[in-house]
């Protein structure tokens, strides 16, 4: 695949890392030089000093041949414009981040898949993580996540079945029980002291998912 990462930031160095890592043809853009030489220092890309924004430089990186485009900038007019000229070179598949929320009409108006304020999205992720130390991450894949929660002792929905719990957008996975026995969860399964569940949440259910799973699988302090 021939990718163009435009914006070499945190995001858009590792985006390029993982692209070449997986034999990707791989080009970079950056108005800095500084890390545009950094980069190649370390990584087997063509990188392009200038202003995505810029035809010519979009032609130089091989607009014409690209699988794929991601705008990973923080500037969001430069984001746009750039998906812009990327839709109008017909590139297959163009990708953003959105840094601020109330302009994601736009990058739909042009058609390009977006990704919110990567900032803010692991910002309330560790939030929630820091506010419920039961729950373990264990994979974020497109569409969701999953992770672990423990059933404590004395919490609501002890000796519950599965289908007394108002589920919506999440589902569990597996039930790991004391003295390592797994269970694949069926309705009639009920919840135990100490089970450790796996759960997988759609991504925007997730801060939900995990209220309610606080709610009932965990013992109240008061």
């Amino acid at each position: 695949m021939y990718v163009i990462v435009v914006g070499l930031g945190g995001i858009g160095r590792n985006l390029a890392a993982i692209a070449v890592d997986r034999g990707d043809n791989v080009v970079v853009i950056d108005q800095d030089e500084n890390r545009c030489g950094e980069i190649l220092e370390h990584y087997d890309v063509l990188a392009i000093t200038g202003n995505a924004t810029d035809k010519s430089i979009l032609e130089d990186a091989g607009i014409d041949r690209a699988d794929s485009l991601v705008a990973t900038t923080s500037d969001d007019a430069v984001n746009l414009m750039t998906c812009w000229l990327a839709k109008r070179f017909q590139v297959p598949n163009v990708v953003s981040i959105v840094n601020q929320k109330e302009h994601s009409d736009l990058f739909n108006e042009v058609g390009v898949k977006i990704s919110e304020n990567p900032d803010e999205l692991v910002a309330n992720r560790l939030y929630y993580w820091s506010e419920n130390p039961h729950m373990q991450q264990l994979a974020s894949i497109p569409g969701g996540t999953i992770f672990e929660v423990v059933a404590e002792e004395g919490a609501p929905f002890i000796d519950h079945e599965i289908r007394e719990l108002e589920v919506k957008n999440f589902v569990f996975i597996a039930i790991r029980r004391a003295g390592g026995d797994l269970i694949i969860p069926s309705g009639t399964v009920k919840i135990r002291p100490d089970d450790i569940i796996t759960v997988f949440s759609k991504k925007e259910a997730e801060n939900e998912c995990i209220k309610t799973l606080n709610k009932q699988l965990k013992r109240s302090s008061k």
